[in-house]
């Protein structure tokens, strides 16, 4: 991983310590964080994130800092409920927390852990 990677890493490893099902993969080019068996977030080289949002709440995180509709190749878009975040917006813990909230709650619902 790249200094910048690890760094994301280590604060998401912090944040999600609670989490009973938390295990780490190499995935979409990145270090991806799964819980409950899905992707949660995804840690890119420059240390931006790749976050699944509930598709419902895309229009309205898009007009959070440093949100982009994530591409899968360039001008390929990845649909609804997937946010490119950029690494200049997560740079504080809260920053980072409010994206991990937010994945969190999809992450719920979508695993039926909420229940």
């Amino acid at each position: 991983m790249t200094p910048q990677q690890s760094q994301v890493v280590a604060r998401l490893r912090s944040m999600l310590a609670a989490e009973p099902a938390v295990r780490e993969v190499s995935m979409f080019g990145g270090r991806s964080l799964m819980v409950n068996e899905k992707m949660l977030v995804s840690v890119h080289k420059d240390g931006g994130l790749l976050v699944r949002v509930d598709g419902g709440q895309h229009e309205e995180v898009l007009g959070w800092p440093g949100a982009a509709q994530a591409e899968m190749g360039r001008g390929r878009s990845m649909g609804q409920g997937w946010i490119q975040v950029a690494a200049e917006a997560i740079v504080t813990d809260d920053q980072l927390a409010i994206w991990v909230r937010a994945a969190m709650e999809y992450n719920r619902k979508a695993t039926g852990a909420d229940q």
